[in-house]
Formats: structure tokens, sequence, C-alpha cells
């Protein structure tokens, strides 16, 4: 797979990091409860797994944002094709692969070296684009 590629299955996997939390809160407030606007009330009473995951998503996407201006523009730049672009993007994509049930299940270690790791792939996409 390009590095593009490997961009689009991250940013698929995003926008699928939703579906664990909402399916529960489903379960703790009904179908139409999940459909009611977020009350803080409504939140306290899904379970921390839940709560954690929405941020993990949170996460992902403030982060996939960076990322993928990075990639789009190293592409842009004429840079895309470099290896360290491949190879930073499939980093990107296991390690926020890894960040989304390490934050789900409260595992902070593991939940923080795959951000690091993600950051990483991050900084090294920058480091291209500007050297």
């Amino acid at each position: 797979m390009s590095a593009l590629e490997w961009l689009a299955a991250a940013a698929l996997m995003t926008a699928l990091f939703w579906v664990p939390y909402v399916l529960e809160r489903m379960v703790a407030l009904g179908v139409l409860g999940a459909m009611r606007p977020v009350d803080p009330e409504d939140e306290a009473k899904q379970a921390l797994w839940a709560r954690r995951a929405k941020r993990a998503h949170y996460n992902s996407v403030e982060n996939l944002a960076v990322f993928a201006t990075l990639v789009l523009v190293a592409y842009a730049m004429g840079k895309g094709d470099a290896h360290a672009i491949l190879v930073a993007s499939q980093v990107y994509f296991w390690a926020r692969l890894v960040h989304f049930p390490a934050g789900a299940f409260g595992l902070t270690g593991i939940r923080t070296v795959a951000f690091l790791t993600g950051f990483g792939a991050q900084v090294a996409v920058a480091w291209t684009i500007f050297s």
C-alpha cells in the first residue's frame, strides 16, 4: 500500500471509533435516550470505558488532522513518494490502532507510548517536508 492508502485506512479507522461508545450509550440509555443531546447526567450513566473511548476518539480526530495535513503537504511538494512518508504512515496507523483501545480500557502506559509513537510519525513527515 502507498502512504496515501495508509492515510485513508487511518481516516476510515478513525471514522469508525465512535461505534463502540455509541452502542454502549444505547445500552445505558436506550436507543431514544442515546439520540438526546449529551447531558452530563446521562454521560455519568455510561460505562467508564465508553467515556474513555469517546476521549480517545476525539484525540484520534485531532491527531489525524495534523498527520493528514502533513502527508498531503508532502505529496503536494513532490516528497510524498519518499520511503520515510510510507513508513511514517504505517507507523501512524498502527500506533493509533493501539492507542484507541488502550485509552478506552485505561492502559495508561500503553496509551502514552502509542500516542508518542504516532506523534513521532508526525515529526518524521514534517522532517521530510522541511529537510
